[in-house]
């Protein structure tokens, strides 16, 4: 196993055991039980990821991060919840496993994700290992990418782009809320704990906006030519649910080439850094390359 190989793991089991710990209260027990399921459905861990292999960058303590990663996670893992819904994409399967409200039903479901939305911002109300100005930005870094100006605004205008021929912009903008914000927060927000400089901040912001939209594409184009076992659900989602995609807007040889587009830009951006960052370098080719 490579040092990164090794960074990203050890940094992924110490994301998968906080979390549990984090949920460990006197939460009523279905409720707890929905969602520690979906916490352990087996995700990536790529937001807390980011954010650990910016800290390491930029030279800060890892520590510091703990409390944001494990936000960051709770939060993803709630949008993904509500987004099988019925009322939303109504997916039968995430991960190879059945979805939460397939398990527990819709009500139970709904309130797992706010429960795991609510309890992200307690946790990093009662972080210890970094000051309440830090805190404070955090808190509305990751409000403002998840909340009614991000994700969940990214959401809305996605229901509503069902059945519609959207131009590239118009899906651009869908994406960049939905999906890239919260990478953007990610990385964002290792720079805020690692009082990052005027310039790293800059152009850790061009890595992020670029990756993100990469993350996107690649996801689109799995959606066509992925393998489902793999996935661990249906491909084809987006065409059933008559969603504009990238493939569908660029052709799926147009696709393929925006997405190394953009993976060479966030690249490019990297370089001008001022720092070595091989953790991000590596996090970036392994999004634009994964096949899950």
């Amino acid at each position: 196993m490579s040092q990164l190989d090794q960074f990203f793991t050890e940094c992924k089991n110490k994301i998968d055991e906080a979390l549990l710990m984090k949920v460990d209260r006197q939460i009523e027990p279905r409720l707890k039980e929905a969602m520690i399921y979906s916490l352990q459905a087996g995700g990536k861990r790529i937001r807390p990821l980011l954010l650990f292999a910016t800290i390491k960058t930029l030279g800060g303590d890892l520590e510091q991060g703990l409390n944001t990663a494990l936000a960051l996670e709770m939060i993803h893992t709630y949008s993904l919840i509500h987004d099988d819904l019925p009322a939303m994409d109504n997916d039968d399967y995430r991960r190879g496993k059945l979805t939460n409200h397939k398990m527990y039903g819709d009500a139970t479901a709904i309130l797992a994700g706010d429960a795991l939305l609510t309890l992200a911002f307690t946790i990093l109300s009662e972080d210890q290992t970094i000051s309440d100005a830090k805190k404070v930005a955090l808190s509305k870094l990751i409000s403002d990418s998840a909340g009614p100006l991000g994700m969940v605004s990214g959401q809305q205008a996605d229901i509503l782009a069902e059945g519609k021929d959207l131009t590239l912009l118009e899906l651009q903008s869908i994406h960049h809320r939905k999906t890239g914000l919260l990478l953007f927060a990610a990385v964002t927000a290792g720079a805020i704990i690692s009082d990052a400089s005027k310039k790293e901040q800059q152009q850790l912001a061009i890595f992020a906006d670029h990756i993100g939209v990469a993350f996107q594409i690649c996801d689109d184009i799995l959606d066509v030519t992925g393998d489902e076992e793999k996935l661990g659900k249906k491909t084809g989602a987006d065409s059933a649910l008559h969603k504009s995609t990238y493939p569908e807007l660029l052709t799926l040889n147009g696709a393929q080439k925006a997405l190394f587009k953009h993976y060479n830009q966030s690249i490019e951006a990297l370089s001008e850094l001022g720092r070595e960052a091989p953790l991000l370098t590596e996090l970036a080719s392994w999004i634009v390359k994964r096949d899950n």
